[in-house]
């Protein structure tokens, strides 16, 4: 029989209704007899796994090749709790935690992993070697990983383990009293049994050779199935869980590291949130995708450290928001200006020696973006993003940026398609090939959360000038409708920002039966300025009244979009975890006005 007849008669065979199966030894029993569209040599043979086995998929394969570089290239370095390791050491930790974490499941898990469904692993760790080593080893289990930060109470953390379903929860060390709590109270409250495991526990004192961590020489792990769940700030009810794609790991990282340059010689200073979209996708994965370093240090942001960081050299990209680049402007102005003029220098070339700034949640306001232009010189600025945790990045400014002008977020990233809803303007609707697979066991959202042409709705707002794009704010708290005008509440922000006596700044409406809503705004005030008292001050200088803000604004906006609201705020202004200005803490709480026309 000639080949291709018997080529066809086997793509014709009926399916096959009774499975036949011979032993090869050690217990595995496999099918003999197949259809030719189930048809691969991995039906033939056992399963290839083992304790340094890791699973085939182009991250992992990345992260082999990394691990047997000459000379031993770092992956991670933790200033919290003072080491580096290398490549080979972090996988060797890797697949010691995946083994112990393996071991400790039940007997559903197990069999869920097995057949390929979605199982979901709790990760309480903050930024860190323990965090990377926790976030890849449950990937290389082949669960869906479920980053949860350490700052929760325990009745809150649960509602994360609970939603997702978690048949277990890698801990740090630090987070390791919160982690045996939320175990506790779930197995009282729902008489589940969700273990706690110490992550440092499974780290070795000696690393593997690299001729010993080996891939998987099975099938491909699936791209669309789970691989992290980011937990949105849940600002208009409980926070919903989107779930991001196995292909999210490499495909996003690789989209990154194309657009800015990213290779093994970089150095990322990573001091953002890690169970929130950017410190994962944006400061995290591409790193160790590339071959490069993550140099992590968690807790609150220091700003004199940052400083003294830049001016010891050694890293080539940070990536912060609109908050750090303003506090870090405050601390050269207030303290490092006035050093003499041979120190002021050396911070000067530790902020010129990194490579690459970035910025994102929000556009960064003039006036702090021309304080770093003076800072970093020539045409060099800060690069600013705009992207949701749904759809990844959407917008963002390239390295050459001489065409991007200021307040812009860039241009669209490749292989994405937008339309705004009334057409150069309106709100943001997006297909993006790195957007998420769904809400975590919420079909109705997941639904609802697009238009009827399969765009997922972004809720933001933002104008198109040729190829550049402009965010405007959200559609539910940063468009305000005054006296028949549409307005952007973050236009209004810059102007007041500019100010030399403001600190910070949040615009709201507040609803009025005669205008529909007012413009408020409420501020702090720079310690370092005389002109209007505040605490950081000592109280010089005379109050601050909403006349005299209208005044100074005069010529910096229209009428219709003066604020006739003010409140002073001592302090700072309330902020969530990426340093957004909570704008809903104020609409709620914030209606005593200490300045009103």
């Amino acid at each position: 029989m000639a080949y291709s007849e018997k080529s066809e008669r086997l793509s014709a065979r009926a399916p096959i209704d009774k499975e036949e199966y011979r032993s090869i030894g050690g217990g595995f029993r496999l099918r003999t007899r197949y259809t030719d569209m189930e048809f691969d040599r991995t039906s033939f043979i056992p399963p290839h796994e083992g304790d340094t086995i890791l699973p085939l998929s182009p991250f992992f394969s990345r992260l082999v090749r990394h691990a047997h570089r000459k000379p031993p290239r770092l992956a991670v370095r933790d200033v919290n709790l003072g080491f580096e390791k290398t490549y080979t050491q972090f996988l060797t930790d890797v697949l010691a935690l995946r083994n112990t974490l393996r071991a400790s499941l039940g007997e559903k898990a197990a069999r869920d992993l097995k057949e390929g469904k979605e199982v979901y692993v709790g990760l309480l760790a903050a930024g860190g070697y323990e965090y990377a080593v926790g976030f890849v080893a449950i990937v290389a289990l082949g669960a869906a990983v479920v980053p949860i930060t350490l700052l929760l109470p325990v009745r809150e953390a649960s509602y994360f383990v609970l939603k997702a379903r978690c048949v277990a929860v890698l801990a740090s060390a630090a987070g390791r009293n919160l982690g045996d709590s939320l175990s506790q109270h779930i197995k009282a409250e729902k008489t589940l049994d969700v273990c706690c495991i110490a992550i440092a526990t499974s780290f070795q004192p000696v690393p593997l050779a690299p001729e010993e961590i080996c891939l998987s020489t099975g099938r491909y792990l699936d791209d669309n199935a789970p691989a992290v769940v980011i937990f949105t700030s849940g600002t208009t009810g409980p926070p919903k869980g989107a779930v991001m794609k196995r292909a999210f790991l490499h495909d996003c990282s690789e989209e990154i590291n194309s657009h800015f340059n990213i290779t093994e010689l970089d150095v990322i200073l990573h001091v953002l949130p890690v169970h929130h979209a950017t410190g994962v996708g944006i400061n995290f994965l591409p790193y160790i995708f590339a071959g490069a370093c993550v140099e992590f240090r968690s807790g609150g942001v220091d700003i004199p450290w940052l400083w003294e960081r830049w001016k010891q050299g050694g890293v080539s990209v940070f990536s912060g928001v609109p908050t750090i680049y303003m506090r870090m402007m405050r601390y050269y102005e207030q303290k490092l200006a006035f050093l003499p003029e041979q120190e002021v220098n050396m911070y000067i070339k530790g902020a010129r020696s990194l490579r690459i700034l970035l910025c994102g949640t929000s556009a960064l306001p003039e006036p702090v973006q021309n304080f770093w232009s003076g800072v970093l010189g020539g045409n060099s600025r800060i690069l600013t993003r705009y992207g949701s945790t749904e759809a990844g990045a959407i917008f963002r400014t390239p390295l050459d940026c001489e065409d991007v002008p200021a307040g812009s977020v860039g241009h669209l990233a490749p292989g994405v398609t937008i339309k705004l809803s009334n057409g150069d303007e309106g709100e943001i609707l997006v297909k993006s090939p790195w957007m998420f697979a769904k809400y975590l066991h919420d079909p109705t959202a997941t639904a609802a959360a697009h238009d009827a042409e399969g765009f997922f709705k972004t809720g933001d707002i933002a104008r198109r000038e040729g190829r550049n794009y402009f965010i405007m704010g959200r559609s539910s708290i940063d468009i305000l409708k005054s006296g028949g005008y549409k307005i952007s509440a973050l236009d209004i922000e810059r102007e007041v920002l500019s100010l030399p006596y403001i600190g910070e700044v949040m615009v709201v409406g507040v609803d009025d039966d005669e205008y529909g809503q007012r413009i408020a705004a409420a501020v702090t005030l720079r310690d370092d300025q005389k002109i209007y008292r505040c605490r950081g001050n000592g109280n010089a200088g005379k109050k601050l009244t909403i006349y005299d803000l209208r005044r100074d604004l005069r010529s910096r906006l229209a009428g219709y979009k003066m604020p006739t609201i003010l409140r002073v705020v001592e302090g700072e202004l309330p902020k969530s975890a990426t340093g957004k200005v909570v704008k809903k803490v104020w609409e709620k709480s914030g209606r005593q006005a200490q300045g009103k026309l």
